[in-house]
Order: C-alpha cells, then structure tokens, then sequence
C-alpha cells in the first residue's frame, strides 16, 4: 500500500504533499526535523491523506496534489478545517 498524505503547517499555514509506503514512520521523520524539505515548516499536522495500491498510481495522485488544480481540490476537501483556523 502506497499513502499520498497531507501536511499543514503550523509556522506558515502552508501545505506539503508527499507519499510513502511507511505513513507512521514517514510522519515521525517530519515531525523530528529528518525530512529536508520540511525541516524549518515544522509542526505539523496530517490533514489528510489517500491510499494506493500501486506505487505509480501514488506518484500520480502526488503529482495531481501538487497542480494548481490539486490545490484547489484539497482546499475545497478541507474547506471546514481551514474555515476554523481562519474564524
């Protein structure tokens, strides 16, 4: 199982798309600081997340998530949360 997941981040309220076939572990490697591309973003939170069967339909899905229409689709998915931070 491969799993496209979600970050948001408490520093800059932006989002990072990933995936993995570890969520837990990969999870634990962003919220100690190990994941480069996120080090200086930290904390997080998992806002969401997808799983796949097969790696490439994962890396498809991550690339779609990280389009402009990939964006508005999980801003319009998670329009309730981000309502909250923002009222």
């Amino acid at each position: 199982m491969y799993y496209i997941y979600v970050l948001h981040s408490d520093k800059d309220g932006n989002f990072y798309v990933g995936y993995t076939v570890d969520l837990r572990s990969r999870l634990r490697l962003h919220h100690e600081g190990r994941v480069e591309a996120t080090e200086n973003r930290r904390p997080f939170k998992l806002v969401y997340y997808e799983a796949c069967l097969n790696q490439r339909d994962a890396l498809h899905r991550e690339k779609y998530l990280k389009s402009s229409y990939g964006k508005r689709y999980i801003k319009n998915r998670l329009r309730r949360y981000l309502n909250k931070l923002n009222g």
